[in-house]
Formats: structure tokens, sequence, C-alpha cells
């Protein structure tokens, strides 16, 4: 047996054990206290959406709240987008050449701040900068420069070198392979990131009001709490609904990019 055999076979011998004992590991006393008459309840329940929270005009309805989470998703993404170029060229390899330590050290950086989630980040700018939307959409941008960071600097990485060494060839500057070779074969795969985490981040500045910073998550935590399942369901739906309308467009718009 070669080496490399014996390591995926020990790999997935580990996987198998973690998955075994992920099973046996776990607590199902509570399943007695499982009762279909509780499931059917709320899922009748869930089948009778309350309308009258669609719109009252008192800028606490489902209306309002979805916008101001779409907003925030939007804004996050923006600050985001934006602050991520300078961490973006500072963690690309092709940036710093033979010291790549640099880049290592960038790139841990930028693993570590995609690594909290957004709601860790939400409760710690919440406490600097107020409750409310813009503490939210500072939580969305700062993980999103984590996660922009790391990809886009590993797309700079992989471009094709061709059209670099060619303009190299006819005298042009580092800047300039840069500017008119690399620049644009990432831009499109960059904007395609943008899109892909704009959607991301709606779906997580639904759960952002949970800490006080805007959005429609708080609501349905309170909706939950109260068993106010006809409450629940048209948050659900509006959530559902916003997500596939924001999926669609920005697929098409990806298909366009790449």
């Amino acid at each position: 047996m070669t080496i490399k055999k014996f390591i995926n076979y020990g790999l997935l011998g580990l996987l198998i054990i973690a998955l075994i004992y992920s099973f046996i590991s776990l607590d199902y006393s509570n399943l007695i206290n499982l009762q279909f008459s509780n499931l059917w309840h709320i899922f009748t329940s869930l089948l009778q959406p309350d309308l009258s929270y669609l719109y009252d005009g008192t800028g606490e309805d489902l209306v309002h709240l979805m916008f101001q989470t779409v907003v925030i998703a939007f804004y996050g993404t923006l600050i985001g987008s934006v602050l991520s170029v300078p961490f973006i060229l500072l963690s690309a390899k092709s940036t710093w050449g033979r010291f790549q330590i640099f880049a290592l050290a960038m790139r841990g950086l930028l693993n570590l701040m995609r690594s909290v989630p957004a709601l860790i980040y939400a409760i710690l700018f919440v406490r600097v900068v107020g409750p409310g939307p813009f503490a939210g959409a500072l939580a969305l941008g700062v993980q999103l420069i984590g996660m922009l960071g790391k990809l886009v600097s590993e797309e700079l990485d992989r471009v094709d070198g061709t059209p670099i060494e060619a303009m190299h060839a006819v005298g042009a500057s580092n800047v300039q392979a840069f500017q008119y070779s690399r620049l644009p074969q990432v831009l499109p795969i960059a904007a395609s990131h943008i899109l892909n985490h704009f959607e991301i981040n709606v779906r997580s500045a639904t759960t952002l009001g949970l800490v006080g910073a805007g959005g429609i998550g708080a609501p349905i935590i309170f909706a939950l709490q109260q068993r106010n399942w006809p409450r629940v369901s048209v948050i659900l739906l509006a959530i559902i609904l916003v997500v596939v309308v924001i999926d669609f467009f920005s697929s098409r718009i990806r298909q366009k990019l790449l």
C-alpha cells in the first residue's frame, strides 16, 4: 500500500469514527417529550400568516423592517467591499514578491476577521456606536472584509500570467501590468463574490436585530418566544421571498459577469 492510499484510508477512518461518535454522544432523552399534537398545532398555525402585520404605518411593521434589513445588508456589503481593497492587495502573494511572510501574516489577519460571527461583531458595535441599523451594517462589513480579502487575493494569485509577461516584455512597469492585465482578470470574479455575499448578508442581517442592530431579527424572536406562530409565519415568508428575489437577480448578474 502506498503512502497516499494509507493517508486516504486513515482520513476515511477518522471521518467514520467522528460520525459514529457524534451520533452516540448526542442526548436523545428529550425525544420522550415529543408530542405530534404540538407539531401539528405549530404546522397548522404557520399556514395562517398574520397578514395584519404586513403594513400598519407605524414603522415597526414587516414591510418597513424587511426594507431596513435589506438596507443593512446592502450598506454592510458596500462598506466591506470598499474597505477590503487594501487588505486584498496586501494579502496577495503577487504583491510581495520574495517577501511572502507579509502576505501570510495578512492572510492570518483575514482568517481571524472572518472567523468571528457577524452576531459577535454586532454586539461589539452596538456597544461602540449604539443600537440601530448602523451597528448591524458595520458588523456585516467587517466580516465581509475577511471573506473578500481571502477570496479575491487568492484569485489575484491565480490569474493567467501570459498577458502579464507580455506586458513586461514590451516595457510595462509592474503597476501598469497590474492595472491593465492582472486587474481586468479579477474584477468580474470579485464582483461575483460581492453579489454572492450581499445575498448572504441579507440572511445574516435577519438575525442581527437579536442584539439591537436593527432589522427583522427582534420581532421574529419576540414572536417565537410568545408562540405567535401566525406572525412567525408571515415573517419567514417575507424573508424567503426577499432572499429568492435577490438570488434570482444576483444569479443573472453573475452569469453576465463570468
